[in-house]
């Protein structure tokens, strides 16, 4: 074991309570720190980012579960648009994090930065769109569950910047917004789980300890915090404004965003 390793319980608590606050699969905050632990660490350059990704979204599997049953518990989530909204998930993320996976790292890098940077803008600014309309139907939401499922499986997250905005544009209460996203994150996550996973198996020159994409000690390290914490962070949605805490977390995004992409091109 070495002492890098310790870093990544933390980056699972954060997630884990990230994960039920705000209806996100964590991967947002999960990435940018696991690309620069990796890069510490001395991990091949060609690898690093497909490495953040498919253990990112390997863990937010584990993530999302938990934080999706709490929500259940709650009464937060609007099965009928998460049933609606899957089969296009499940087929934008698997062409999502297949193209991301034959990306070299840099334009990987610098695609995920642009992602990061408009959800964190999102965040900032406390963008709420005007409920004026009803959820469309069936059709429309599987070609707008594809949308999210490809963005969510190139930055290894959920889509909840895109799919919480687009439910209380349509007339979805916030709550109830967020409570569903956590529901759509996990075929997301699945999917794009096992895309890296494969993808990654004939790989030359990982990192000791990994599986495809996926580093089993960061994977278990994150986990062994995340199932922790989401139930957390859902209950403190469920009696909480998080409006100002939206903020605080899109700054940070901001942040290590810019951190990561300034070690890429360093």
């Amino acid at each position: 074991m070495t002492l890098w390793w310790l870093g990544y319980p933390a980056i699972g608590a954060l997630a884990g309570f990230l994960a039920g606050l705000f209806g996100v699969g964590g991967g947002l905050a999960i990435v940018p720190l696991l690309y620069i632990l990796f890069a510490a660490q001395g991990f091949p350059h060609a690898h690093l980012m497909h490495l953040a990704l498919g253990t990112a979204a390997t863990s937010i599997i584990f993530t999302s579960i938990t934080s999706m049953r709490e929500h259940h518990k709650l009464g937060n989530i609007a099965w009928p648009i998460v049933r609606a909204m899957a089969p296009g998930l499940i087929l934008g993320a698997a062409l999502g994090s297949g193209f991301a996976s034959q990306l070299p790292t840099r334009p990987l890098v610098l695609i995920f930065t642009a992602i990061v940077l408009y959800a964190a803008g999102q965040m900032i600014i406390g963008f709420k769109p005007h409920a004026s309309r009803q959820m469309p139907g069936t059709g429309a939401q599987f070609v707008f569950g594809a949308m999210v499922g490809a963005v969510g499986a190139l930055v290894a997250a959920s889509g909840g910047f895109l799919s919480i905005p687009f439910m209380v544009w349509h007339n979805v209460p916030i709550k109830r917004a967020i409570g569903t996203s956590s529901g759509i994150g996990v075929p997301i996550a699945v999917v794009g789980a096992i895309t890296y996973f494969g993808s990654g198996m004939h790989a030359v020159g990982l990192p000791p300890f990994s599986v495809g994409y996926v580093n089993l000690p960061a994977l278990i390290g994150i986990v062994s915090c995340t199932m922790l914490f989401a139930p957390l962070g859902a209950r403190v949605a469920t009696n909480l404004e998080v409006g100002k805490l939206k903020r605080v977390y899109g700054i940070y995004l901001l942040v290590i965003a810019v951190k990561m992409l300034h070690s890429s091109l360093t």
